[in-house]
């Protein structure tokens, strides 16, 4: 059985923040760059919530641990939207 794809926009919208694309663009350019030794779950802006949803997504793999990465990926400077 293959693991469900989740998009951007998805994991945006399972962090309780806006989800279309413009919001998305804004929110990573409000709060990159991430420093190199700041672990994506550590960053300021996150609720508690927020923050244990992924770090549980990453520690365990989880279906979401790709598009956390994309995230991680984005507010590092390595993409855009």
């Amino acid at each position: 059985m293959e693991s469900p794809v989740h998009s951007l926009p998805s994991l945006f919208k399972q962090l309780g923040l806006p989800d279309d694309p413009v919001s998305i663009e804004q929110f990573v350019a409000a709060h990159s760059p991430l420093k190199p030794e700041l672990k994506l779950a550590d960053a300021f802006f996150w609720t508690a919530s927020q923050r244990a949803f992924l770090r549980e997504e990453i520690l365990e793999d989880a279906d979401w641990a790709e598009v956390v990465d994309e995230l991680n990926l984005m507010l590092r400077g390595g993409r855009g939207v």
